[in-house]
């Protein structure tokens, strides 16, 4: 079997997997904060799993939800990076933001390829392959605006070039950090190096194998220690039942560290194919001293799993300097969207987001290293 035919292959097991679980299913019995319906698109030669939903659902995470990336999601981050006393200015421009969003029906979408993860990974680019998903999304869809999420000019140029052609808006979302070639790096980065010997001392290692029954609600446990409590309530809140299904249809490798007494202190979760690798799950005790390095063991098990298999690594945005200094290169990612047959509300939203993001966001995302 070819290397292409060995990638078509693992992504069609991937979508199945996914609609395994997931089709026909009530998502908030997997994702509590998550009301979205998983369906599939495409021929029979290569589907890819679609997020569909209706609009106007409060607080839904942002992974399914454009009104929360842009609105709640963007307005929490505004607030964090800027002075103290600009909160009440911002979050009152949030609100406004929120409520325009809603006016506008954003959050009537159905998203291709959307794994309700992160960062989406695609498989390889076929001529027209973008303007088959579209026309049949516009077809079963005609009310809903189609969005491609996670797509980046460094992977997913062609993607982007065919996007743009058909007459999609781009609108940056955040900064990613690529690692390619993570071997070499690990020749040339100092830090990165000592990450690998930190992991590879350190006592109490939990591979994949080594999960149970009795792990799933410590790593749910974890997760929202990281993802929910620090970082943000629009993030998906991911249950027990979601990590156990997607662990055991090989959707996620788990890679973590335990304490003396077997319990986990750290995991990471990777979900990939087709040579790229992400790590939409992460999760350790806040609570524990930082001197601990529960975040660089995480990181360093990805990067080991990386120089075996040779994939590139896709992390999401934050830690900038931490990423850059073991070989992480930036890139901007965008979702593509259509709204050509969409009301003129709608329409107006998606350009106005894609301009203001483009000239003001990106500059901030380059600046924080969001």
């Amino acid at each position: 079997m070819t290397a292409p035919a060995r990638n078509d292959d693992e992504f069609a097991r991937h979508v199945e997997a996914f609609a395994h679980i997931h089709v026909g299913a009530d998502s908030r019995a997997l994702v509590a904060n998550l009301a979205t319906r998983a369906e599939l698109v495409g021929d029979g030669e290569r589907r890819y799993p679609a997020s569909v939903d209706d609009g106007d659902i409060d607080g839904n995470a942002w992974v399914c939800s454009p009104r929360t990336t842009y609105g709640d999601y963007a307005t929490e981050e505004a607030v964090r990076y800027a002075p103290a006393a600009a909160t009440p200015l911002l979050r009152a421009a949030g609100r406004g933001l929120d409520g325009w969003l809603r006016r506008a029906g954003i959050d009537r979408a159905v998203a291709i390829n959307n794994w309700w993860l992160s960062t989406n990974v695609y498989p390889q680019w076929r001529a027209g392959e973008a303007a088959r998903l579209l026309g049949e999304a516009l077809q079963r869809w005609p009310t809903h605006a189609v969005w491609l999420r996670s797509l980046n000019r460094d992977q997913h140029a062609a993607w982007l070039a065919e996007c743009e052609a058909l007459g999609f808006a781009l609108i940056p979302s955040r900064q990613v950090y690529l690692f390619r070639d993570v071997a070499g790096s690990a020749q040339r980065r100092h830090n990165l190096r000592m990450d690998l010997k930190l992991a590879a001392k350190r006592p109490g290692r939990a591979h994949d194998g080594d999960i149970d029954e009795a792990d799933y609600a410590r790593i749910a446990w974890l997760y929202e220690r990281l993802y929910m409590d620090k970082y943000s309530g629009f993030n998906p809140r991911y249950g027990e039942r979601f990590l156990r299904e997607w662990h055991r249809a090989g959707l996620l490798r788990f890679d973590g560290f335990r304490d003396e007494s077997g319990q986990l202190l750290c995991i990471a979760g990777v979900f990939g194919f087709g040579g790229t690798a992400t790590t939409p799950i992460v999760g350790y005790d806040t609570g524990l001293p930082q001197r601990l390095g529960l975040y660089r063991l995480l990181t360093a098990t990805t990067f080991e799993r990386a120089i075996a298999t040779g994939d590139t690594v896709n992390f999401s945005a934050g830690a900038a300097e931490f990423k850059r200094l073991r070989g992480g290169e930036a890139s901007i990612e965008y979702s593509a969207v259509y709204v050509r047959h969409m009301p003129a509300r709608t329409r107006r939203a998606v350009a106005a987001l894609s301009a203001l993001t483009r000239r003001v966001g990106v500059p901030i995302m380059r600046r924080f290293g969001l």
